[in-house]
């Protein structure tokens, strides 16, 4: 059965989509000048090979990109899904050590999502766990924000956050919480094993049942000048520390 299709914009996603053998290509919109740097930065991959390719004026793009008013950089591309794989068969294969999984709750700004994502690839975290009917699967912000990130990390939906808590907290995994109300700063813990670092909603945070969840409640500590990070900022200081914590020594 054939999937439905959607459009991803912008250099760095279509680039990265065009890289993954596992990302079915529909067809390829672009420049005369896009394909240019196309076939100039990657002159060893010849990505464009057996790929329908259609010629468009910028103008043209900007129409086919509709009003998300996301910035294309003469290149656009109509892809598949990617093939899922569930929380629990990932779990079931996966016999590392140390496994850092990102769980959001009601996030569902898609630029927010698509910097997590970002962050997430950078920084070695091996998933990222979504509320199914929350998450903006076929958002042009979401793919453009994560700048090809969506190619390299597992994005587990699921129905029920607190369900796959219980889960994975019966799979030997640390549930931590990031919310205003913690005392304790992140950096104090040790990050080694198995663990789910938990986040809550751009505007109200975890929800009261989701804490219950958790084994740890943190916060990242800062000056009094700021309340509060933005939540993709939270995650990238988060995943940056943990991936020097325990890659690097």
């Amino acid at each position: 059965m054939k999937k439905t299709t959607f459009l991803i914009v912008g250099k760095h996603a279509v680039i990265e989509a065009l890289k993954n053998s596992h990302r079915k290509i529909e067809r390829v919109f672009l420049t005369e000048d896009a394909q240019k740097k196309v076939n100039k930065e990657n002159q060893s991959l010849n990505l464009l090979k057996n790929i329908n390719v259609f010629y468009k004026s910028k103008k043209e793009l900007d129409n086919l990109c509709g009003r998300d008013e996301t910035a294309h950089q003469g290149l656009v591309a109509e892809v598949e899904h990617l093939d899922e794989i569930s929380i629990k068969e990932y779990i079931i294969n996966n016999k590392d050590k140390n496994i850092n999984l990102i769980a959001l709750e009601d996030v569902t700004d898609p630029r927010n999502i698509g910097s997590i994502i970002r962050s997430a690839v950078a920084f070695d975290i091996n998933g990222i766990i979504v509320k199914e009917r929350s998450f903006p699967s076929k958002s042009k912000l979401l793919y453009k924000s994560a700048s090809g990130g969506t190619e390299h990390i597992n994005i587990f939906k699921v129905s029920n956050i607190n369900t796959t808590l219980k889960y994975l907290k019966s799979k030997e995994f640390w549930v931590s919480a990031f919310d205003i109300s913690a005392s304790k700063d992140f950096t104090s813990n040790n990050w080694k094993g198995k663990n789910v670092l938990l986040f809550g909603s751009e505007g109200f945070g975890l929800k009261t049942k989701t804490l219950e969840h958790s084994d740890f409640k943190f916060r990242v500590k800062m000056n009094n000048n700021i309340e509060s990070l933005n939540i993709s900022n939270t995650v990238s200081v988060v995943c940056h520390h943990i991936f020097h914590s325990i890659k690097l020594k």
